[in-house]
């Protein structure tokens, strides 16, 4: 069973219409809901893939309701999730047709007691034992202590289950220090992490800060990645316009699938940037086009670059 960790999930919601224009009404051409969160877009991608999955976090309120409600209908897709008085959050991310661009908004989350995130820690220490690999995943929702992911790395990693983080911030700085096996930043957050703007010299310097193997997201030029075993970087053969939202889910998806999987990195770095491309395509967010995905996959361009420092 892979585990993905969602502190702060949400209901996402996508609206199409046909142009996006500031200060006017619109009519919605299309609506989908689907439950989100990193995590549970990360868990959605790992069942499609024939993984086992098990998501646990927090819900709570209404929105909490309903996006359990989908979930139970995602096949391959356990809900752990932890109650909380709270309600859960929403996102919303609006479509233009025209242009294919892409607006989102996020509400921050419900708050969480002491009570609630202790409840949240005996469930997550039981969950690893009997986890292939855990992702931690996304913002923090308010009263979450700012440490909270290094203190889930060090417990995955006491229970020799592989950990991957995926967060931003305070929140990655303190992770990284924890040593997880696996970092997957975009650009923005790694030269937050790092102070550095070029992306082979924040990688590196994000391994000597803790993280045992560093996967940067590109945006439309891929992936850069260094680990121990080498250096590679990996880009689709065209880029693929449509909604970006979960496309770095996709991504985190296909790494925890390959290290499960064994593969060897490039195979890795192949399926996770062919799944990005093909979750850009689908028209909701967090789920991927099959056929642009297998279409992809052999045309995805993997060069390896050096050996790792």
């Amino acid at each position: 069973m892979i585990l993905t960790v969602t502190l702060n999930t949400a209901l996402d919601i996508t609206y199409r219409v046909g142009t996006l224009r500031p200060h006017a009404s619109h009519r919605i051409a299309e609506v989908t809901e689907r439950p989100g969160g990193k995590g549970v877009n990360v868990a959605r991608v790992l069942a499609a893939l024939g993984h086992e999955t098990t998501v646990t976090g927090f819900t709570g309120g209404a929105t909490g309701r309903l996006l359990q409600e989908r979930l139970t209908a995602t096949a391959g897709v356990v809900d752990a999730l932890v109650p909380v008085e709270g309600a859960t959050r929403r996102t919303v991310a609006v479509v233009d047709e025209r242009t294919g661009d892409t607006t989102q908004f996020n509400e921050p989350g419900p708050h969480i007691t002491p009570a609630e995130w202790s409840a949240f820690l005996d469930a997550y220490e039981d969950l690893l034992a009997s986890a292939s690999a855990v992702a931690l995943c996304g913002s923090l929702p308010p009263g979450v202590p700012v440490g909270a992911y290094a203190g889930l790395v060090r417990t995955a990693r006491a229970a020799g289950v592989p950990v991957l983080l995926d967060t931003s911030g305070e929140p990655l700085r303190r992770g990284v220090a924890a040593r997880p096996d696996l970092i997957k930043p975009n650009a923005d957050e790694l030269a937050e992490l790092t102070g550095s703007h070029d992306p082979l010299r924040a990688t590196q310097d994000a391994r000597r800060r803790g993280a045992r193997a560093v996967v940067a997201s590109l945006g439309a030029e891929g992936l850069l990645a260094t680990a121990p075993e080498g250096l590679w970087r990996a880009a689709p053969p065209a880029r693929v316009h449509g909604n970006p939202a979960g496309a770095g889910d996709s991504v985190v998806a296909g790494l925890l699938s390959g290290l499960v999987e064994q593969l060897p990195w490039p195979d890795r770095l192949a399926r996770a940037v062919a799944l990005s491309a093909a979750t850009a395509a689908a028209p909701a967010a967090g789920e991927f086009d099959p056929t642009t995905y297998h279409a992809l996959l052999t045309h995805v361009a993997v060069t390896g670059l050096a050996t790792a420092a």
